[in-house]
């Protein structure tokens, strides 16, 4: 009897000795915790303080976060025409000179770098619901975009968090904590205040008013790009769709087919049969929509080879007379849908 009084003793003995054991275990690791967050905001204070610290990671890629960071900052007032596609779309225009040649035009670069047809369709659709004073969209692209979309989510970020972000002023502080990343953040922070300030040649983020991307870096890298993986139906589909689109919304639509290295095309096409079939499966995808149009600007729009950083990429120096054709472009379409709006009796026709 006297063993087990014992042990009764003993278990709450035990149970006496861990309490306090396990609430000091509990307080340690909210002390951990909350220090780890006051050195992360102490982190995020000081690389504000030195103009180094970088976006919210929305993508996890600099140069898009980037640009939804200059969107947030430098609003434009009612655009009317937008730009989309990949980098080539970015850094291939020139708004200023859009704006010069055309006149009533208000362009928005709403390019990104890095993106494939799918994604820069899923960027379409997130700006024109958010613009609607937009008529008509301009994708610039290139047969790399249109290459791999299967591999890619269409969702280059969470939508409704890039709407509080850029359009409803939602504080920025939050989203790092959301896309807690230290590892991209300090990455990100070595390189952002040089890139801001056109210090790295190959890789600037710097933006025009209109959100264009100038890159003029003094020499060039060579091709730098290889053979192009085979065409992808499900990029050409999300082309389609947004067609579709802007069909229904009686939006234009202008699908440019960049111009590309001379050399690069010999090398990787000799007899140019890939790029026709880049050409027919482009027609193809807007066929649907009268109010499209395709512009071969790599046959139609001659660069020779100086004008050229890579085997897709203009320097900014020779995208000045890129826009001029462009903006030819967009005047000789917006003749022919005028002239068509007279000869159909309709009063309504709005030119940008």
């Amino acid at each position: 009897m006297a063993r087990s009084v014992d042990s009764g003793r003993g278990d709450a003995t035990d149970r006496a000795e861990r309490q306090p054991v396990r609430a000091g275990y509990l307080l340690g690791m909210l002390a951990g915790l909350f220090g780890m967050l006051g050195a992360f905001a102490a982190l995020l204070a000081w690389l504000h303080h030195s103009d180094n610290l970088p976006p919210p990671a929305f993508s996890n890629s600099l140069c898009v976060d980037e640009k939804l960071r200059f969107l947030r900052q430098n609003p434009i007032d009612q655009p009317n025409l937008l730009v989309i596609g990949s980098s080539v779309a970015w850094r291939h225009v020139d708004g200023d000179v859009l704006v010069e040649q055309t006149p009533g035009v208000r362009p928005l670069n709403g390019a990104f770098c890095g993106l494939h047809a799918n994604q820069s369709a899923y960027v379409a659709d997130w700006l024109l619901d958010r613009q609607p004073s937009i008529r008509q969209v301009v994708m610039i692209v290139d047969p790399l975009d249109f290459a791999g979309c299967w591999k890619v989510p269409d969702d280059v970020f969470n939508r409704e968090h890039a709407d509080q972000y850029v359009y409803q002023g939602a504080s920025r502080w939050g989203y790092y904590m959301r896309y807690f990343s230290p590892r991209s953040l300090l990455r990100n922070a070595q390189t952002v205040k040089a890139q801001r300030a056109n210090e790295i040649e190959w890789d600037p983020l710097v933006f025009t008013r209109h959100g264009d991307g100038p890159l003029e870096p003094r020499g060039d890298r060579g091709l730098f790009y290889g053979k192009p993986d085979p065409l992808d139906n499900s990029c050409f589909a999300a082309l389609g769709k947004l067609s579709d689109r802007l069909q229904a919304e009686q939006r234009q639509l202008l699908v440019v087919s960049t111009p590309l290295h001379p050399q690069w095309k010999a090398t990787v096409d000799a007899d140019g049969s890939f790029l026709t079939r880049f050409d027919e499966k482009l027609t193809a995808a807007i066929a649907g929509n009268g109010g499209a149009q395709y512009w071969n600007a790599d046959r139609e729009w001659v660069a020779p080879p100086a004008a050229f950083v890579d085997a897709i990429h203009l320097r900014w120096s020779a995208v000045q007379g890129f826009s001029v054709a462009l903006a030819e472009q967009l005047r000789a379409w917006d003749q022919a849908r005028l002239q068509n709006s007279v000869l159909a009796g309709n009063d309504a026709y709005d030119a940008p």
